[in-house]
């Protein structure tokens, strides 16, 4: 059904049906439901690019993609990738992709801006201190961060509680007995890296046991660093009896310096990784089961794209922050402290 007809059954004009079809605030709430309502019934589908040149929208988001990271290599940049074009794909919206130098970054989103090419923007992997939140506010052009940032200026974000998140596994593993407790994190440029240290040192503090600063130590979230960092940890003398790993990625490393050093997950050394629920890296099938904190990077891409979307259409972006709260998955690769 093309929109004359569908106008034509409604006994309405194409712009009005148009108008109902594309949200407009000057069509009530009666006959936009009507509209509709008609529409799926009918199995109408709205012409895209009629739809932009009735909006003035562009009818895409923009991403910057860093030529100098492989980040179409990382898994949880395409599982958030994925989360996001399942919300965008509703709506015919479009992704996309700008490669960029790093040092070029900042002019990339400003070449966005000025050419209209994208309605908002998603902002991934924030710094702690990130220019790009003040430089989009004053370019106007909408974005939401995935994570946080420590920006005065007003912006909208969706994070998980990673302090909250690694202060709770650490306390898991001091109730087991373990007071020697190693930190495999991520990159301490990003917040979120910046929080799990934070969670990790609190519950130490808390419980008055001293933080051991040999078996603190960042790196790309990824299986060779994974395995270099615990390589090292296991190495000194007394060894730590417990870990927390930044992502599953680093953990695999991990795995395998525990078994290089002829010990036991789970009984010499006890992990707890955190997990983005990657399809093809499920804790619950490893030897061990891994013990994680839990929060799904896929969702965390579907509904950043649902909240750039009313954005768009003139939300206020101070009104959107949302932390979710990160579950403590207990399996088989946590488990008392070894004696000594």
């Amino acid at each position: 059904m093309r929109l004359k007809e569908l106008a034509l059954h409604l006994g309405l004009s194409q712009t009005t049906v148009s108008r109902a079809l594309n949200g407009y605030p000057e069509v009530n709430e009666e006959t936009r439901r009507r509209v509709l309502d008609a529409a799926r019934r009918h199995g109408y589908q709205p012409n895209a690019n009629a739809r932009r040149l009735a909006t003035g929208r562009a009818g895409a988001i923009g991403i910057v993609l860093p030529t100098d990271r492989n980040m179409l290599l990382d898994p949880h940049y395409m599982e958030f990738q994925a989360g996001l074009g399942e919300t965008l794909l509703a709506d015919e919206i479009d992704i996309v992709l700008s490669p960029t130098r790093g040092s070029d970054e900042m002019a990339t989103y400003r070449r966005m801006a000025v050419g209209s090419r994208v309605d908002g923007v998603v902002l991934s992997s924030p710094l702690i201190a990130d220019d790009r939140v003040r430089l989009l506010t004053e370019l106007g052009l909408p974005f939401v961060l995935h994570g946080r940032t420590e920006s005065p200026v007003a912006h909208a974000w969706i994070d998980i509680d990673n302090e909250g998140a690694f202060r709770h596994a650490t306390k898991h593993l001091i109730d087991l007995g373990h007071r020697r407790i190693g930190l495999v994190n991520g990159e301490t440029r990003f917040t979120f890296a910046r929080d799990r240290e934070a969670g990790f040192r609190s519950a130490l503090a808390a419980r008055g046991i001293a933080v051991d600063e040999r078996f603190v130590a960042s790196g790309v979230m990824s299986d060779e660093i994974g395995y270099r960092i615990t390589e090292r940890f296991l190495c000194e003398t007394p060894r730590p009896t417990a870990l927390l790993v930044s992502s599953m990625m680093m953990s695999l490393g991990a795995f395998r310096a525990i078994r290089a050093a002829g010990l036991e997950l789970g009984r010499d050394v006890s992990m707890i990784a955190h997990d983005d629920v990657f399809p093809f890296l499920n804790p619950d099938v490893m030897v061990p089961t891994m013990s994680t904190t839990r929060s799904s990077i896929r969702a965390a891409g579907k509904r950043v794209g649902e909240l750039l979307k009313e954005l768009v259409e003139g939300r206020a972006a101070e009104t959107i922050h949302e932390l979710w709260p990160v579950e403590l998955v207990v399996r088989a690769s946590t488990g008392p402290a070894p004696d000594g």
